[in-house]
């Protein structure tokens, strides 16, 4: 895969679109590309994680620690682990390599290298992450709201 073509890949992820093209290419230079064979494991729930890893082809079965009712499936185009950009944390599911697959492996480090040096795509995630926030503040309130009707005697 060319360099343009990563940077397309990586434009179609919402989160990191919002870079722009400048840090994109960065982005896109220092990713390390993987790939995985069907049944190979990309991470397991439970590990550390420091970097994230947009899908470029095939798709990984996401199993969440404990288990899960549904099959979760990230295909191409999927950003995998995007907290672990931003701080450390550990991974919430065990992804699995449904077929041959290949990702971008984007570690913390380089990701905030590039926020430092392009302060304005910076600024750019951090507006979409207080957007995000203030939507979760939103839906939760909701669920309260609900849990509290619920409640009362009829």
């Amino acid at each position: 895969m060319s360099i343009e073509d990563e940077i397309g890949l990586l434009e179609r992820v919402p989160s990191l679109r919002r870079l722009g093209g400048g840090a994109l290419r960065s982005l896109a230079i220092a990713a390390e590309s993987l790939s995985l064979q069907a049944g190979e494991v990309l991470f397991s729930a439970g590990d550390s994680a420091d970097s994230a890893f947009v899908v470029q082809g095939g798709s990984f079965a996401l199993e969440p620690e404990g288990g899960a009712d549904e099959e979760i499936i990230a295909g191409t185009g999927t950003l995998l682990g995007e907290t672990a950009l931003l701080a450390p944390t550990k991974r919430p599911a065990t992804a699995t390599a449904r077929e041959a697959a290949r990702v971008l492996r984007v570690s913390r480090t380089t990701f905030l290298k590039i926020l430092d040096s392009y302060p304005d795509a910076a600024q750019r995630l951090r507006e979409l992450l207080a957007s995000r926030t203030d939507q979760w503040a939103r839906e939760l309130e909701n669920v309260r709201a609900a849990l509290t009707r619920s409640r009362r005697p009829l």
